[in-house]
């Protein structure tokens, strides 16, 4: 009789494998046109080649202190670990999906005492006795119609999304390190700049007192002088200031506590340049490249894989199950001929033709992959627009700050040459005055726009997506 019903399961199995089908649409990535994935339209600016970023791009500085704080921020930066850990559940979310391939098995154990009421023409009366039951439960889900195979693809296309939501974070945790390095050098520039201006200012003030005192200055000529004197030193604790702010930006960017700012940048004074042209690749790499590109393709497969789920939801659902067990009044005649049970057969199940509300499901799928696909659409769009303003910003910058070394060449010798003629008594105060205020303003304007270029280096990057490469899938 188990021979029988065995057999009979396994044709019935065969059978709807073989005339089953995956209901859905099939996902096929909607990769963007040709034109999306030429080379950039800025890409003929200066300072920058065809060639493809590397990896690890903060290395193209040549800054060791920089790779040894990127190095400690991958490995202790909190925002990252979190991250990490949303990837390790969605992985054991994946397994889940994919045991439902497998059959569920239940092992089942219990030991009672009843007692049973006997009523009858002799007088009423109890039966009392112990219960042994105990048996095993298998029930195994036929994916007829594909729901247990799109809940897995969705399940993957998850699981898949959030590590690249990981690469995203990694690639914003480099960003956020080497801005922070750049911008503590750019302020130990934009400082050290200050000071100099503050010391040459103190000598100019100091002659004035002098000449006023030997009767060829006047006392308008000593007031503008400290005037101007003091208008320097006001700036110079608010680049401090900043500068304190970033370092404690940096502590905790690599998982260490304000406090514990690295001290090896207190002498750092110049903010990192490239020796050589940026790598920027072409459209079709970036696409390729960003992760954020890579989140939202991903999000649309999954949401493609539940309309799958939805449909499946219109026909039958099918599973095979079976039982075996037994019970007695003792333990060991449990499962000897006496107390044996057993089950086995299909159970088909079907909301037909209730299928209002899995029509509805069907729907609201099919929305959700509308959107997630408006969403790809504008990630890749969105990365294109970055890059294209950033490499305009960046060309911009980069000759702003070969504008202003040349003004600052030009403003330090016109300041040394008032200062000559005036110690001669070849030319008035007021000239000084103009010609030093013009060099402390070329300075000041040089060292923010070698800042402002080191920042828009690191925005570059990170629009063209480098720095997740290294990490294993």
């Amino acid at each position: 009789m188990i021979a029988r019903a065995a057999r009979a399961a396994t044709v019935l199995l065969a059978t709807t494998l073989l005339a089953g089908c995956v209901v859905g649409p099939d996902f096929e990535t909607p990769l963007p046109d040709a034109p999306a994935q030429g080379a950039f339209v800025e890409s003929k600016v200066a300072g920058v080649t065809p060639e493809e970023p590397p990896a690890a791009w903060w290395r193209l500085f040549r800054a060791p202190l920089l790779d040894g704080l990127v190095d400690q921020a991958l490995a202790n930066n909190t925002d990252l670990r979190a991250a990490a850990a949303n990837l390790r559940e969605a992985r054991a979310a994946l397994s889940e999906s994919r045991a439902g391939l497998l059959p569920t098995t239940t092992l089942t154990g219990q030991q009672s005492y009843s007692r049973t009421p006997l009523v009858g023409f002799g007088g009423a009366g109890a039966f009392e006795t112990p219960l042994y039951n105990g048996g095993l439960d298998v029930n195994y889900q036929v994916d007829l119609f594909g729901r247990i195979t799109r809940t897995i693809q969705a399940s993957r296309a998850d699981y898949q999304a959030v590590q690249a939501v990981y690469d995203r974070t990694r690639i914003s945790v480099v960003a956020d390190t080497t801005r922070a390095y750049a911008q503590v050098c750019a302020l130990g520039r934009q400082i050290a700049v200050a000071r100099e201006s503050l010391r040459v200012q103190q000598e100019t003030f100091g002659l004035t007192e002098r000449q006023y005192q030997g009767g060829r200055g006047t006392a308008l000529e000593v007031s503008r002088a400290r005037s101007q004197l003091e208008q320097t030193r006001a700036g110079i604790p608010n680049l401090e200031a900043s500068r304190r702010s970033a370092l404690y930006a940096l502590a905790v960017l690599t998982g260490k506590p304000p406090a514990e700012f690295p001290q090896e940048l207190a002498t750092c004074v110049g903010a990192p340049v490239l020796d050589t042209p940026v790598p920027i690749g072409d459209g079709a790499t970036l696409i390729a490249r960003r992760p954020d590109i890579r989140e939202a393709e991903r999000r649309l497969a999954a949401a493609t894989a539940r309309i799958g789920v939805a449909t499946a939801a219109l026909y039958p659902n099918i599973s095979i199950g079976g039982s075996i067990g037994g019970q007695a009044a003792t333990a060991g005649d449990v499962f000897n001929n006496r107390g044996f049970r057993f089950n086995f057969g299909p159970l088909i199940s079907w909301t037909f033709p209730n299928i209002t509300a899995a029509r509805a499901q069907i729907r609201q799928a099919e929305a959700s992959a509308d959107a997630a696909l408006a969403g790809f659409d504008g990630a890749w769009l969105g990365a294109l627009r970055e890059v294209e303003s950033t490499l305009a910003q960046y060309s911009a910058a980069l000759e702003t700050r070969d504008t202003l070394a040349r003004a600052r060449s030009e403003s330090e010798e016109a300041a040394r040459i008032a200062r000559l003629r005036y110690r001669a008594g070849r030319e008035n105060f007021q000239v000084v005055l103009d010609a030093e205020r013009e060099l402390a303003t070329t300075e000041a304007q040089l060292a923010d726009a070698q800042a402002q270029l080191a920042d828009l280096t690191v925005t570059l990057f990170l629009a063209l997506g480098g720095g997740w490469e290294q990490v294993p899938a």
